[in-house]
């Protein structure tokens, strides 16, 4: 059953969607990740970071290249995760001047609790689709938008 894209009046469709669809349909589903992380306790660019920081220690660089953001975001962000007892900067063996953060035990039960949170909510409104295989379809698409999200993310690492 296909799905009917919005038009406003005066809309152009253009291969089935409204141009923007997509953008906005991204934009509502991060309102939606934000209002589940604030109830966790967590602002969306914390939640990203120690997300990335449960698959392993991380520099700031690297971090940062990950999500996408500019070093200074990253300290930022990475100071009051530390402050909450949530991540841990290492000093480097060899170079004392690099840094390396760690998700402590707290951080990850955090995370744990903030994924759920997510996980319940975008659940819940994927249930108020009419068919269970649409809501279905739709948890389906964003881990279908997860696998692209990691081969886009390895592509641009593997760049010289």
């Amino acid at each position: 059953m296909p799905i009917e894209p919005e038009a406003g009046a005066g809309a152009t469709v253009v291969g089935g969607r409204v141009p923007g669809s997509l953008g906005r349909a991204a934009a509502w589903l991060s309102k939606q990740v934000e209002l589940a992380l604030a109830d966790a306790g967590l602002s969306l660019p914390q939640y990203r970071i120690l997300g990335v920081l449960a698959e392993g220690a991380s520099m700031p660089s690297a971090l940062a290249e990950r999500l996408a953001v500019r070093r200074p975001t990253i300290t930022a962000v990475v100071e009051g995760l530390e402050a909450r007892g949530l991540v841990e900067r290492t000093p480097d063996g060899d170079d004392r001047r690099s840094i390396t953060h760690t998700l402590t035990a707290e951080g990850q039960r955090l995370l744990d609790t903030a994924n759920a949170a997510v996980d319940a909510r975008l659940t819940h409104i994927a249930g108020f689709l009419d068919d269970p295989a649409l809501s279905e379809r739709a948890i389906d698409g964003l881990d279908l938008w997860r696998s692209a999200m990691r081969a886009y993310g390895a592509a641009r690492e593997a760049r010289p």
